[in-house]
C-alpha cells in the first residue's frame, strides 16, 4: 500500500515538472516577437471593426449624440414682455403708464431623434429605408423633437408673482438628414444577409447622405487650428518685421474666432523710431501699443509688465527689444487712462468717458482671448498676452524659427459633424428668433400663444436640405457661403466611391500660383496619401486620407484639467513670474493653464492613463523639451494614426496576442478595441509624432536590439504597423508602387477611379443617371495585401489582358493598341451601360392627357401610316394625344 502511494507521488512530481517545462516552452513562444506578416492580422482586425469611412461615421454620431443637444442648451431662454400699444375700444390689462403685468418665458430642453421615417400622402408614417429613398427621390432624414417649457409670470394687484408653467413634450422642430450606416441609420449593425434582403450592397460602406434621391458626400474641409500662437517673419521691405497671430475661440463657442495680431515694426535705419511692438484688438480701429494693453489689464508698473514678458531680468537682449515700447507708452501710467486710450479708438465719437472705459473693459474681458476666459480673467490674460510677445521676441532674436503654416499639426479637419453643427446652430437660432417674434405679436395683440404655430419646422428641414443638396454651405442667399462642400458621390467604380468618402479639400483659391500649400509636407507622412491628388489647378490642395488615419471627434478638456490639478499643476494665479523659466508651461487646447515642476513624471503618467483607457485614447500629449512646454490636445479634427508601442526596444504586442486575434470567432469579440485597451497600440497625432522615435519595420527593431552599435536609434518608442499604410485607397491598388517613377503613381491613382468594373452588387435595384458594369471583371494577377480590405476581390475592376509589344504597320504608335477580334467575340471587355431618363405624364386641363405607351389609332390625332420607300428608309409618325 505504501509503495503504491509513493509511486503516485513520484508520478505526480514527474507530471508537474513536465508541465512546467512545457509551460516554459509555450511561454517562450508566447513572448516571441511578432513578424511583419503578423502585422497584417492586426490590420485585418482594424478594418473588420472600423471599415473604411469611420472618420465620417464617428463625426456624424458625435453631432447627433452630443453637439445638437449642446447647441439647444446654449441658446438662452426666450423672454417676452408685452409692449403697450394704443388699442382703441379694447382696454388691455396693462393700461398706459402701468408696468407690464405678464412675462412669457420659453425654454427648450431635451431633444429626441428617431430612426428615419416617411409620412405617406394618406398620413401614414413608416420606417424609411435607403433603397426606397433612392428610388422615390426622397430625403433619408429622421424627425427631430424637443421638449419646450412655457412659463407665464403674472403680477397680481398686490405685487405678488403667480407663475404658470406648461410643458410641451416632443414638439416636432424639423428633420435631420441621416448618414448611412451611422448609429441612427436603419441599416446600422445589420448582417450581410439582412442588407441583401433590404436591397443594399453589403460592401457599401455608408458615410454619405441621400438628399432627394441622390447620394451626397461631405468633403472634409481643412483649416488652421485655433488658440495657437504663430510667429511669421515678414519679407522686407515691409512696415513690420515680425508678426505674431492667434485665432482665439472658446470651447463650444459659436462665434467666429477673434483674431489678435501682435506686430513688431521695422525700425528705420538711423531714425529715432525704434522697433515698437503694437497689437490689434477686436473692434478697435487702430493699433494699440502693447504696454498700454497691459496697463489696461491692471498691470501698471514696468517691472510687473516685463516680468510677464521676459520672465527673467537677466535676459538683456530681450529687455533691450522692449525699451522702445516702454518709452512709447511712458505717458500713460494708470489703468483708467489706458482703458480710456483704448475706448477712444473703439467707441463712437462723442461717447462720454465712463462709457468709453466700460466699452474698453468689455472688449478686454469678452473679446480678447475668449478661450482663456470670458469675464474677470485679467491675470491669465496678461500671462497669455505676455507669452505671445515672448514668442515674437524669441523669433526676432533668432532663438526660435518662424512657424510653418503648412505643418499638418497646425491644421484641423472639419468633417460632417462640425460642418452640420455650424449649420444647425445658425438654423436653430433663426427658429428661436421666429418663435420670439410670433409670441411677441400674440402677446401684443392679446391672443393666446400657440407653440405649435410658433415653431416653424420647415426652417431646420429645408435649411439642412438646401446646404446638402447644393453644396453651398450656409444659408441661402447669405454672404460667407462656401461652395462645393457637399458633392454627388462618385459611383463609377467601387474604388472611386471609397476614395471620394476619404477626400479632403483646402479652401485656398485655385487660381493662386502659390506652391507652398500644394507641396507634400514631411508632417503629412502616414496621414495623407503621397500619390493620390488631382493634376492641374487643384493639385496638392485636394488630398486623400491614408488608409489607417483616424480624425479625432473631440472630447471634453475638463477631466484632463481635474487630473492636472491633482498632479501638482501650479495655477497662474498662485505663481510668481520668476518661477516660470525653471518650470514647464502646461497648455490644454492652446490655453495656458499653469506650470509644473516635474514634467517627465507628468507625461509618463498621462501616457500610461491613455494606454489604460482611463483618459480618452484620442487625447494627444506633446512635450516640447526645448521650449519647456507640455501641450495637451483634446479638440476635434486632428489627424492621428495607430502605431505599435515599443518599450525597451521590444514591441509590447506578442505572438500570443496575434494567435488570440486569429482564433476569435466573430469580429465583435476581442478585436481592435481590445488591442487599444491592453496598451499594445496607441493613436498618435501629427504633433505628438514629432516627439516620438518610430521604427519603420519590426525587423529594424530586432536589428537595433541585436546590433546596438549599428542601430539608427537605441530609444525607439513606437513602430510602424506597416509602411505601406502611408498610401490611400487608389494608390494601394498599384502593385509595386515603390518601383515606379512618382508621377506615374499619381496618374494611376486618377485613372483607377475611372476603371470599369462592378461598382455595387445591387446595381439592378438602383436608378443611377449613369452606370457602367463590366461583364467579366477579373481579379488582378498581381494583387496587393491592402486589396483584401478594399474589397477589390469581391468587386473587381478591369481584365487581365495579354499584351504583346511589337511594331505592327505603325497602327500601334504612341498610345494606340490593336485588338484581337476573336477575343472581343469571346466577350473581352464587354460591358453594360445604364442610363436613366426621366419624364412625366402631364395633364393639360381636362381634355389633354399624356400617356406612356404605344400610340393607339383610336384616340390619336394625325397618326400617319408608316411609309417605307425602298430608296429612303424613313419613318413618318406624328401623333397628338387627346
Amino acid at each position: 500500500m505504501d509503495y503504491k502511494q509513493n509511486q503516485t507521488y513520484i508520478d505526480a512530481d514527474c507530471k508537474i515538472t513536465q508541465e512546467n517545462s512545457n509551460k516554459e516552452i509555450t511561454q517562450e513562444e508566447d513572448d516571441e516577437e511578432i513578424t511583419q506578416e503578423d502585422a497584417w492580422t492586426v490590420i485585418s482586425a482594424y478594418f473588420e471593426e472600423k471599415g473604411l469611412v469611420r472618420q465620417q461615421l464617428d463625426s456624424f454620431d458625435e453631432f447627433i449624440q452630443n453637439t445638437m443637444q449642446e447647441i439647444v442648451d446654449e441658446s438662452s431662454d426666450i423672454e417676452i414682455r408685452p409692449e403697450s400699444q394704443h388699442n382703441p375700444g379694447h382696454q388691455s390689462d396693462f393700461a398706459e403708464g402701468l408696468p407690464s403685468r405678464r412675462i412669457y418665458k420659453i425654454s427648450f430642453g431635451q431633444i429626441y431623434v428617431s430612426k428615419p421615417t416617411i409620412t405617406e400622402s394618406d398620413g401614414e408614417t413608416a420606417t424609411l429605408f435607403p433603397k426606397a429613398a433612392r428610388l422615390r427621390n426622397l430625403t433619408y432624414s429622421a424627425p427631430l423633437y424637443v421638449d419646450v417649457c412655457k412659463t407665464v409670470i403674472m403680477k397680481g394687484h398686490d405685487g405678488e408673482e403667480v407663475t404658470e408653467t406648461q410643458d410641451f413634450t416632443k414638439v416636432f422642430i424639423g428633420k435631420v438628414p441621416i448618414m448611412l450606416r451611422s448609429s441612427y441609420c436603419t441599416l446600422h449593425q445589420n448582417s450581410e444577409k439582412d442588407l441583401t434582403e433590404l436591397g443594399e450592397c453589403p460592401y457599401d460602406q455608408g458615410g454619405y447622405f441621400i438628399i432627394n434621391g441622390s447620394e451626397k458626400v461631405l468633403i472634409a474641409q481643412e483649416k488652421m487650428s485655433t488658440n495657437h500662437v504663430y510667429v511669421f517673419k515678414k519679407r522686407q521691405p515691409n512696415k513690420y518685421s515680425y508678426v505674431a497671430e492667434v485665432r482665439s475661440m472658446a470651447e463650444n463657442q459659436n462665434r467666429p474666432p477673434s483674431t489678435m495680431f501682435v506686430r513688431m515694426l521695422s525700425g528705420s535705419k538711423g531714425g529715432s523710431s525704434g522697433q515698437y511692438i503694437r497689437c490689434t484688438l477686436p473692434y478697435i480701429k487702430k493699433e494699440i501699443p502693447i504696454i498700454i494693453v497691459f496697463r489696461a489689464l491692471g498691470f501698471v508698473a514696468d517691472k510687473d509688465i516685463l516680468e510677464r514678458i521676459c520672465y527673467e531680468f537677466g535676459d538683456t537682449q530681450m529687455m533691450e527689444l522692449l525699451r522702445p515700447s516702454l518709452e512709447e507708452a511712458f505717458v500713460i501710467q494708470s489703468q483708467q487712462v489706458a482703458l480710456d486710450y483704448i475706448g477712444k479708438r473703439g467707441a463712437p465719437v462723442g461717447t462720454p468717458k465712463d462709457k468709453r472705459i466700460k466699452y474698453a473693459r468689455d472688449i478686454l474681458q469678452k473679446e480678447m482671448f475668449p478661450h482663456v476666459g470670458v469675464g474677470a480673467f485679467e491675470t491669465p490674460k496678461a500671462y497669455y498676452f505676455g507669452l505671445i510677445i515672448h514668442r515674437l521676441l524669441r523669433c526676432a532674436l533668432g532663438r526660435n524659427p518662424e512657424d510653418d503654416r503648412d505643418h499638418y499639426g497646425n491644421k484641423r479637419l472639419d468633417l460632417a459633424g462640425p460642418l452640420l453643427g455650424g449649420l444647425f446652430r445658425m438654423l436653430f437660432r433663426k427658429l428661436t428668433r421666429d418663435v420670439r417674434s410670433y409670441v411677441q405679436k400674440c402677446v401684443d395683440n392679446g391672443k393666446e400663444v400657440n407653440l405649435q404655430f410658433a415653431i416653424k419646422a420647415k426652417t431646420i428641414t429645408s435649411g439642412l436640405k438646401y446646404a446638402l443638396a447644393t453644396g453651398n454651405w450656409g444659408q441661402a442667399n447669405a454672404a460667407g457661403t462656401r461652395a462645393g462642400v457637399s458633392q454627388v458621390l462618385n459611383r463609377l467604380t467601387y474604388a472611386s466611391t471609397l476614395s471620394h468618402l476619404r477626400r479632403l479639400n483646402s479652401p485656398i483659391g485655385r487660381e493662386g500660383k502659390l506652391a507652398k500649400p500644394r507641396q507634400l509636407h514631411n508632417s503629412q507622412w502616414g496621414m495623407m496619401c503621397p500619390a493620390e491628388t488631382p493634376e492641374g489647378q487643384a493639385c496638392g490642395l485636394v488630398k486623400n486620407l491614408a488608409l489607417m488615419v483616424y480624425v479625432t471627434v473631440g472630447s471634453a478638456a475638463y477631466p484632463i484639467l481635474v487630473f492636472l490639478e491633482e498632479w501638482g499643476l501650479e495655477n497662474l494665479e498662485e505663481i510668481s513670474p520668476a518661477d516660470i523659466p525653471q518650470a514647464t508651461k502646461i497648455f490644454v487646447n492652446g490655453k495656458w493653464v499653469g506650470i509644473h515642476r516635474i514634467p517627465d513624471m507628468l507625461v509618463r503618467t498621462l501616457r500610461l492613463l491613455r494606454r489604460r483607457n482611463d483618459i480618452n485614447t484620442e487625447v494627444s500629449v506633446v512635450r516640447d523639451i526645448r521650449l519647456k512646454e507640455l501641450r495637451i490636445y483634446t479638440d476635434y479634427g486632428r489627424c492621428s494614426r495607430p502605431l505599435f508601442i515599443v518599450d525597451n526596444q521590444r514591441l509590447l504586442i506578442k505572438k500570443k496576442d496575434i494567435y488570440a486575434l486569429q482564433q476569435r470567432e466573430s469580429a465583435e469579440e476581442d478585436g481592435w478595441h481590445h488591442l487599444l485597451a491592453k496598451g499594445f497600440i496607441e493613436y498618435v497625432d501629427t504633433e505628438e509624432e514629432e516627439t516620438t522615435m518610430i521604427s519603420m519595420t519590426i525587423n529594424d527593431l530586432v536589428q537595433a536590439r541585436l546590433r546596438p552599435d549599428e542601430a539608427y536609434s537605441d530609444t525607439y518608442t513606437h513602430c510602424e504597423i506597416h509602411p505601406s499604410l502611408i498610401l490611400g485607397v487608389c494608390a494601394s491598388i498599384i502593385p509595386f508602387p515603390d518601383h515606379n517613377q512618382s508621377p506615374r503613381n499619381t496618374y494611376q491613382s486618377a485613372m483607377g477611379k475611372q476603371a470599369m468594373g462592378i461598382y455595387v452588387t445591387n446595381y439592378q435595384f438602383r436608378m443611377d443617371t449613369l452606370a457602367y458594369v463590366l461583364y467579366y471583371p477579373q481579379k488582378p494577377l498581381v494583387t496587393t495585401r491592402a486589396m483584401e480590405h478594399l474589397h477589390f476581390r469581391q468587386l473587381p475592376a478591369g481584365i487581365n489582358a495579354i499584351v504583346a509589344i511589337s511594331c505592327y504597320s505603325g497602327y500601334n504608335q504612341e498610345d494606340s493598341v490593336i485588338m484581337n477580334q476573336s477575343s472581343i467575340d469571346r466577350g473581352f471587355f464587354r460591358s453594360l451601360f445604364f442610363r436613366s431618363y426621366r419624364d412625366e405624364e402631364k395633364k393639360m386641363g381636362t381634355l389633354i392627357k399624356e400617356d406612356f405607351g404605344r400610340p393607339d389609332r383610336g384616340n390619336t390625332l394625325l397618326l400617319l401610316r408608316c411609309s417605307m420607300s425602298p430608296r429612303r428608309h424613313r419613318h413618318k409618325m406624328r401623333w397628338s394625344n387627346l
